[in-house]
């Protein structure tokens, strides 16, 4: 899975402090430094904190990138669903208050593309194609931009693989080595 927002850690500054957001956002940098396992308690304690009615934007971010820091494909396909339940909940409006560039129509590619990874290395290629045809059809909203161009890149990479029903871990993948 991609990062649903632009800089480098995966996670804007909004226009007020937002500590969950802060917190999520130091998890997903230690992930990507290495430290899968810390940022996994991190991300883990903070879904307890959050709960399942809590604010859509911190869960979907939450699910979004915890999703990332599991090998094991239906481990990712349960945070995955839950990431893009969750981005069903959260408006525009919402967004903008964390990042006024961001609209909750650009965290779609992503998270279908997730979607459509996780059930394609599950076997699962009629889920993964429904989920990639939607990640097609939410991708030319994408910016042109590093991370737009890497998101249409591995939805590309997602489909070829489905048509071809290979089920292994892509080399591009999240949380993949090299």
């Amino acid at each position: 899975m991609a990062t649903i927002t632009t800089t480098a850690a995966g996670v804007a500054a909004g226009p007020g402090p937002d500590p969950t957001m802060d917190a999520i956002g130091r998890a997903v940098t230690a992930g990507r430094a290495g430290d899968g396992a810390s940022a996994r308690r991190l991300l883990l304690g903070l879904w307890s904190a959050i709960g399942v009615t809590g604010d859509p934007l911190h869960r979907c971010s939450l699910a979004h990138y915890l999703a990332d820091l599991y090998e094991d494909p239906a481990q990712a396909l349960a945070w995955d669903v839950r990431a893009l339940d969750a981005a069903d909940a959260v408006t525009d409006e919402r967004v903008q208050e964390h990042h006024a560039g961001l609209h909750i129509a650009g965290f779609y590619p992503s998270l279908h593309l997730n979607l459509a990874d996780d059930y394609r290395r599950l076997g699962s290629f009629e889920a993964a194609a429904e989920h990639i045809k939607e990640a097609e059809a939410h991708a030319p909203g994408l910016p042109r931009t590093p991370y737009g161009d890497q998101i249409r890149a591995a939805v590309r990479e997602v489909a070829e693989a489905i048509a071809r029903r290979d089920r292994s871990r892509r080399a591009s993948a999240p949380g993949s080595p090299g």
